[in-house]
Formats: structure tokens, sequence, C-alpha cells
């Protein structure tokens, strides 16, 4: 397994004394903005990193966030190295016969296709197209169960991997979260656009704990109901997303 991290000791929780609080350890990707990236000083930032802290706070523990690779993101968690994934991740069946999820913390968000602008691809009809996904994703799994056969499926350590070679001119388009890419749309100053229908995978995003720590989990899931009723996770989701919502409050 790649080696582990450790960015952050941060997100201390307001409440108890530190002698008194749990320690929970969070791990992150760190390249998945705005969802979570390492800012200019090399540590972890965006919507879930701000997100754990409100969580920590509001559960009285306390929290340090650890940047893991994606790709054993998983294998990881279930090995002890840490006892949270907040990553962007779906929930999905597949997934929840290894893991267990809390409530989700983003609702179920459309998978979208980026191609260079002007490209004129059919999404609808894609042939002989050089398809780029994240490995590990539900996109990824979607993308070789309907696209492969007729195009090739590349598959990227990262996201932003993928981006850079579609800039490159080596791949013509990537299925990615829309959240994920309608910040890069809008950066690009039109050199992409998001083409074809939404594609709708996934249960919407949650955070990933070991099956076994049912107790853990009905603290973040009791943090995120009251986050969610007061307001909080709405503008935070508002704050890291273009203004998106609200989703949770009236």
């Amino acid at each position: 397994m790649k080696k582990l991290i450790l960015t952050a000791a941060a997100l201390l929780a307001l409440g108890a004394s530190a002698q008194a609080q749990e320690t929970v350890r969070i791990a992150t990707e760190g390249a998945y903005a705005p969802w979570n990236f390492l800012d200019d000083a090399g540590k972890p930032a965006g919507f879930e990193i701000d997100l754990a802290a409100a969580i920590c706070a509001k559960a009285e523990v306390t929290c340090e966030v650890i940047t893991n690779d994606w790709d054993s993101i998983i294998p990881n968690l279930l090995a002890g190295n840490y006892d949270v994934i907040m990553a962007g991740m779906s929930i999905t069946d597949e997934r929840m016969e290894t893991i267990d999820f809390t409530q989700n913390y983003f609702p179920p968000d459309p998978s979208r296709f980026i191609a260079p602008s002007g490209a004129g691809l059919d999404i609808a009809n894609l042939e002989g197209k050089r398809v780029g996904v994240q490995g590990g994703t539900i996109q990824a799994a979607y993308a070789e169960a309907n696209l492969a056969g007729k195009n090739t499926v590349v598959s990227f350590g990262t996201a932003d991997q993928a981006m850079a070679d579609l800039g490159a001119g080596n791949l013509d388009t990537i299925l990615a979260d829309g959240a994920y890419l309608e910040p890069v749309v809008a950066a690009s100053g039109g050199a992409f656009e998001l083409v074809g229908e939404d594609v709708m995978i996934g249960n919407g995003v949650g955070a990933g704990l070991r099956k076994d720590e049912a107790e853990l989990k009905t603290k973040f899931d009791d943090a995120l109901t009251a986050l969610k009723k007061d307001g909080t996770l709405d503008g935070l989701i508002a704050k890291w997303f273009d203004g998106r919502g609200p989703y949770f409050t009236e």
C-alpha cells in the first residue's frame, strides 16, 4: 500500500476537554477540488475539510486529517490506518459490501462528460474515442460497463491527471462528477465544455467507515443531522460549489 502522509493534526473540536475527547483520524485524497485539495501551504483544504471540522466540533471529538491516494483509500481504512474516509466518495451498493457509510452529506450529483469546446462529440453514440476516468470511481465502473468495446477507457490515478491528458489532446472526453467538472469548465476560458446528457450514478456522497464502527457512525450521523437542520451544511455547499443548494433546509 502507498505511504500515508500525515498532513494535519488540526480540526480541534470544541466542547469537551482535549483529554476527554476521542481522536478520530479522517482520510481524504487531497486532489479533488473543491471537495478536497492541498492549499499553497500543503495543508488539506476544501469543502470536506470544513465539513469535517464542523462534524467533529458538533460530535465533540478531536480530529486529524490524513491524505491518502485514492486507489488505496478503502484498503487503508480496513487496515485500521485511519477511522473515516471523507473524499468525495459516492455511496454505492458495491462499496457497502465492504464498508459502511454515514447518511449522505451531498445529494446524488449527476456525472458529466467534458470535452474541448467545439469538438462536436455525440455522447449518445460515442465510438472510437478515448474516454478518461479516475480509477476506482463510479464513473470508471460506468464507463467500463457502457462505453468500453466501442471506445478505449483510460484510467488515471487522479482526476487532475485525466484533465491534463484531455488538455494535451490525448483524450477525447472525461466522465466525472458534475460538481468537479463545472468549476473546471468555468475556469477554462472557453477551452472546455460539458457535453451530452447527465449520467445519474450513486446515492450521494457520504463518509466511509469500517462496519465495526457503529458508535462512531452514530456520532457522525447525529452531527450531520444537526448540521443539516441548522443550515451549516447547506452553507458549506454554497460556499464551495458556487452557490449550489440549498439541499437540506427549506
